[in-house]
C-alpha cells in the first residue's frame, strides 16, 4: 500500500478506465518490459496528504491516476474530482481522461459554439464518443467518420447528425455537402497523419483543427500553407504530457465547473461498452485492441 505525499490522495480503487494510448506506449517499449498500467480511476479516499484540502477520507473521487490497475493507488489531489451521486464507480472511472482531453479541445482551445459544425475522425473511440456527447450538450452539430457502419448507426442515438462510413481520407466532399459548402468550424483528428490533409481541406473559414491521436501510427503529413494562410486556419495539439500539475488543475476546475453539472443531472451519461473483472485484464486488453468497442472499456477492481 503506497504512502501519499503532500499533494496526494491514497484511494481504494473500485474501477479503472482503459485507454488505447497506454497500450500503444507499452508496445513501443517492446516485449518483456514490466510497466504499471492504468491512467484513470474511481475510488474511495483512504488517506490524504498534508496539502490536499478540501478532500477528506471517505469521499468518492475520480481522476488521472498512475498505476490505476491496483487495489490501492495514489492520485494527485489537483487531478481529483468528487463523483456525483448519480454515477456508478464504473461510469466514473470511464470519464477523467477522455473528458479532460475533450474539454481542452472543444472548449479550452477549440472554442466550439452553438450551431457550429464539429468533424470528428474516428468518432467511435472513447474520445470521439465523449466529443460527440459534449458537442451536443453545447448545441453544436456533429459529423463523424468511422470504419464501422454499425457503430455509426448506434451513435445516431447519441445525437450524431452525419455519419460517414470510411477510414480513408475521402470525406471532404461529404463534409462540404453536409455543411452546405461552409465546412467544419472545428475538426478533431483522432486518427493521425493519413487524414490530416483531408481535415484541413474540410475546414471552414477561420476553422480550427485539433490533433489528439495517431491510431494509424502516422505522425507525418504535408501541410497546405496556402489554405492555412488564406482561410485563417488554426492547428493545435491536445496533450497533457508536458503540463504542470497547476496547469492540469486549471483544466480540472473547468471540467468541474462546466461538465460535472451535466453528469450530475443526467444530461450527459457515459457510454460504457464493456466492463471486465480485475482478473480478466488480459482479455480486456485483447478486446480493446480488437477495435470492437463503442465507447469506453472499464476494469472493475473488486
Amino acid at each position: 500500500m503506497p504512502e501519499p505525499g503532500p499533494h496526494q490522495l491514497l484511494i481504494r480503487v473500485h474501477a479503472a478506465g482503459m485507454n488505447r494510448g497506454e497500450l500503444l506506449a507499452l508496445h513501443r517499449r517492446g516485449p518483456g518490459t514490466i510497466v504499471p498500467l492504468g491512467m484513470e480511476a474511481a475510488g474511495e479516499v483512504v488517506r490524504t496528504g498534508a496539502d490536499t484540502a478540501p478532500f477528506q477520507a471517505g469521499e468518492r473521487v475520480m481522476g488521472r491516476c498512475a498505476a490505476a490497475y491496483s487495489e490501492y493507488a495514489l492520485m494527485d489531489a489537483r487531478d481529483a474530482m468528487t463523483i456525483p451521486e448519480s454515477l456508478s464507480w464504473t461510469q466514473a472511472a470511464s470519464l477523467p481522461i477522455a473528458t479532460m482531453v475533450v474539454y481542452d479541445m472543444l472548449v479550452g482551445q477549440g472554442h466550439l459554439a452553438a450551431h457550429e459544425w464539429l468533424l470528428v475522425t474516428g468518432i467511435s473511440s472513447g474520445v470521439g464518443v465523449t466529443a460527440l456527447q459534449l458537442a451536443k450538450a453545447l448545441d453544436a452539430r456533429v459529423i463523424g467518420t468511422s470504419g464501422s457502419a454499425r457503430k455509426l448507426r448506434a451513435l445516431t442515438r447519441q445525437g450524431l447528425d452525419v455519419g460517414l462510413h470510411t477510414r480513408e481520407p475521402d470525406f471532404h466532399e461529404a463534409v462540404m455537402e453536409a455543411t452546405q459548402g461552409h465546412g467544419a468550424n472545428l475538426a478533431v483528428n483522432t486518427v493521425g497523419g493519413t487524414v490530416f490533409s483531408e481535415c484541413v481541406r474540410s475546414l471552414a473559414l477561420e476553422g480550427r483543427l485539433a490533433l489528439v491521436g495517431y491510431l494509424d501510427g502516422s505522425q507525418e503529413s504535408p501541410l497546405d500553407l496556402g489554405a492555412l494562410h488564406a482561410r485563417r486556419l488554426t492547428v493545435f495539439g491536445v496533450s497533457s504530457k508536458q503540463l504542470t500539475p497547476e496547469q492540469r488543475h486549471r483544466l480540472v476546475q473547468g471540467v468541474v465547473r462546466d461538465v460535472r453539472p451535466l453528469w450530475a443531472d443526467g444530461r450527459l451519461v457515459p457510454l460504457i461498452d464493456r466492463t471486465f473483472a480485475w482478473n480478466e485484464l488480459p482479455q480486456a486488453v485483447a478486446y480493446l485492441e480488437s477495435d470492437e468497442q463503442l465507447g469506453k472499456v472499464v476494469i472493475s477492481v473488486g
